[in-house]
C-alpha cells in the first residue's frame, strides 16, 4: 500500500488479502486491503469497502472477545487498518466448525467419514449441525493451499507443544460459543470460523482477524429449521457465495484454471454483500469511510507516533 515505509519499519508481508508491516518495536501495522481471495487464488478486481468491512468487525469482535483471551489488537487509526503487537504465530489455523458445510461438506459428500482426525457420524445432511462443535485445523501455508492436519500431527510435528494444544483449544471452543452469542443476539447462525494465535513469551495471543465473512461462515436463524426439513439451501451471509460462484464458472484453484472475469455488476453485488454482513452482524448502518492512500498513511504515522510515546 505505502510507497515510503512507516517509521521504524523493518520488514513487510503482502499476503492474499492483507497487508503487513512490521516495526522494530515489536509493533505492527496491519492494512485490510479490498482485494477478495477464494481457494488461495487472488480474483482479479478488488472489492469496495472489503477491507474497510473487515477491519471494523475484526476491531469490533477482539474488543468483544478480549475477556476470553488476550489480543494483538491495539488501536485502528484508519478504517481499513489495524495496529497491534508482534507475535510468533503457530503455522496453523484454528478452524472451528458447528455446522456441516463447505470444504467438511464436500469432503463428507465424497464418502470421507474422518476430517483432520475427527471422526464425523453417518446420515448427516448438508448443513446439518454437529453434536457439538468440531476443530479441524489445518497448517498456514506462506504460499499455496493451507492443508488439513489432526491434533496428532500437530503435536508430533512441533507446531504446538501439548500444552499449548490444550490452551489453543480451549480458547477456540470459547471464542466459537461467544461468537454464536453474539450472532444469535442479531438472528444470525455462526456456523464456522477460523482463529489464528501467536505468542509473546510464554502467553497465548489471539491474532488477526475474528469473525468476518473472510473468516467466517453465517446463516440466518429465521427459517433455518424449515429449509433443513426441505433440504433447500440455507440463505448465508459468507463468502461462499463467491466460491461457489467460481465453482459454477469451473474454477476451483486447481492447476490449468483459470478464473473468470468479474463484471461490474458483480463487483458491486460482492460489496454489498460484505456490507449486508456488517450491518447485520454488527447491528449498525455501514459507514463507507474512503481514504486515500496518503491520508491512511499520515493516519497511521500520527497513532504510531503516540503509541511510541
Amino acid at each position: 500500500m505505502n510507497k515510503k515505509p512507516f517509521p521504524q519499519q523493518v520488514n513487510e508481508y503482502h499476503g492474499k488479502v492483507r497487508d503487513v508491516y512490521y516495526l522494530d518495536n515489536e509493533l505492527l501495522v496491519m492494512i485490510a486491503s479490498d482485494r477478495i481471495s477464494a481457494f488461495d487464488v487472488i480474483l482479479p478486481n478488488p472489492i469496495p469497502f472489503k477491507g474497510q468491512v473487515l477491519n471494523q468487525i475484526a476491531a469490533y469482535m477482539l474488543k468483544a472477545t478480549v475477556d476470553i483471551c488476550p489480543n494483538w489488537l491495539l488501536s485502528t487509526p484508519a478504517p481499513n487498518v489495524a495496529i497491534g503487537k508482534k507475535c510468533e504465530p503457530f503455522k496453523i489455523e484454528m478452524v472451528v466448525r458447528g455446522n456441516l458445510v463447505g470444504h467438511a461438506w464436500r469432503t463428507y459428500q465424497s464418502g470421507a467419514r474422518t476430517l483432520c482426525g475427527v471422526t464425523l457420524a453417518e446420515g448427516l445432511n448438508e448443513n446439518d449441525y454437529f453434536p457439538t462443535p468440531i476443530i479441524t485445523p489445518s497448517t498456514k501455508a506462506s504460499e499455496g493451499h493451507d492443508e488439513d492436519i489432526s491434533e496428532d500431527a500437530i503435536i508430533e510435528q512441533g507446531l504446538a507443544s501439548a500444552e499449548d494444544w490444550d490452551i489453543l483449544k480451549k480458547y477456540t471452543f470459547a471464542l466459537f460459543e461467544r461468537g454464536k452469542e453474539i450472532a444469535a443476539k442479531q438472528g444470525l447462525i455462526l456456523v464456522d470460523t477460523k482463529y489464528e494465535f501467536g505468542k509473546i513469551g510464554d502467553t497465548i495471543y489471539l491474532m488477526d482477524e475474528i469473525h468476518t465473512p473472510d473468516s467466517s461462515r453465517y446463516f440466518y436463524a429465521e427459517g433455518f429449521e424449515a429449509r433443513q426439513a426441505k433440504k433447500e439451501k440455507q440463505k448465508q451471509l459468507s463468502k461462499e457465495f463467491v466460491r461457489e460462484w467460481l465453482i459454477e464458472n469451473n474454477f476451483m484453484g486447481k492447476d490449468g484454471q483459470t478464473v473468470p472475469a468479474m463484471s461490474p455488476e458483480w463487483i458491486d453485488t460482492i460489496s454489498k454483500r460484505y456490507i449486508e454482513l456488517y450491518e447485520k452482524v454488527i447491528g449498525t448502518p455501514f459507514k463507507p469511510e474512503p481514504k486515500t492512500e496518503e491520508e491512511t498513511y499520515d493516519l497511521i504515522c500520527e497513532e504510531l507516533k503516540k503509541l511510541n510515546n
